[in-house]
């Protein structure tokens, strides 16, 4: 298993599990430029698990779609930066990626807004693409959970 940050993508393995991962950032903010929930589904493996900015878990590309389809009428577009990953190499063809995004959103209304969430992707190699198999976006909690 091989751990790296983004600073030591230089070469080799580490070089394209960034590469992976700037890849599926690209294809992410394409699909999010006019929120297309068919597109941003597609991005995920049948199988994935999710858990993103509403309530709930969404298991599967069906429950998935309905989520990005949940935000239709409200969000004209969005896109995210990636920052400060560590992607941990847990096979050949799976990544794991955790560290923190910067969402900008453009609302229906026009009216843009910000986000700054955690991050955890696992990334699966299938078919020569690589796809969303674990989504948890969170926000950073102000205080430790141990009241």
């Amino acid at each position: 298993m091989a751990i790296m940050t983004k600073h030591q993508a230089t070469c080799g393995n580490a070089s394209r599990a960034q590469a992976a991962l700037q890849d599926v950032e690209r294809r992410w903010n394409a699909a999010a430029l006019t929120w297309n929930a068919d597109a941003l589904t597609a991005l995920y493996a049948p199988e994935a698990l999710f858990f993103g900015g509403r309530p709930g878990h969404a298991v599967g590309q069906a429950a998935i779609h309905g989520y990005f389809a949940s935000y239709a009428g409200t969000l004209r577009s969005a896109s995210m930066s990636l920052v400060d990953q560590t992607l941990v190499e847990l096979g050949a063809a799976t990544l794991l990626a955790q560290g923190h995004a910067n969402f900008r959103f453009v609302l229906a209304n026009g009216r843009e807004t910000t986000s700054a969430l955690r991050t955890t992707w696992v990334l699966r190699k299938r078919l020569g693409a690589w796809q969303i198999l674990q989504h948890h976006f969170s926000p950073t909690p102000e205080w430790p959970p141990i009241q």
